[in-house]
């Protein structure tokens, strides 16, 4: 299974900012500290987020990010997706006519790895940010 750490730290940064709603905007600064992700890496992650509307920025010095839409709206799969980033549980092309391993048919356990990408997936869009921010 492939899930990067650019899918993760996602994840992570927007699970915070979601859970900081109240205090206005959050810096990327403040996220790198909580959530211990190289600030470097959390500027490219916001860059692609703000392309795909999930978080806005304002400048200045009470400046940050906020989430451009409500936690309960934002699905996992909408900030996976966000980042270029896919659970993927097949090595194959699974649309591809040559099958898997470049061969006519499709390997024996095939079906087995399509159908836990399937799973992950499902998984992923059924979950909200906001299911990240309860408090136990």
């Amino acid at each position: 299974m492939k899930l990067t750490n650019k899918g993760r730290y996602a994840v992570m940064a927007m699970a915070d900012l979601a859970s900081n709603t109240n205090n206005g905007p959050i810096s990327l600064t403040e996220i790198s500290i909580r959530q211990n992700i190289s600030l470097a890496y959390l500027e490219q992650i916001f860059i692609k987020l703000k392309d795909n509307k999930l978080v806005k920025s304002s400048r200045g010095a009470k400046g940050g990010y906020v989430l451009e839409k409500p936690a309960s709206e934002i699905k996992l799969s909408n900030i996976i997706f966000a980042v270029n980033e896919e659970v993927k549980t097949l090595n194959c092309n699974k649309y591809s006519k040559r099958g898997c391993n470049h061969k006519t048919s499709k390997c024996i356990t095939h079906n087995l790895w399509d159908q836990l990408d399937q799973h992950i997936n499902g998984f992923f869009e059924k979950v909200k940010l906001q299911d990240l921010t309860i408090k136990n």
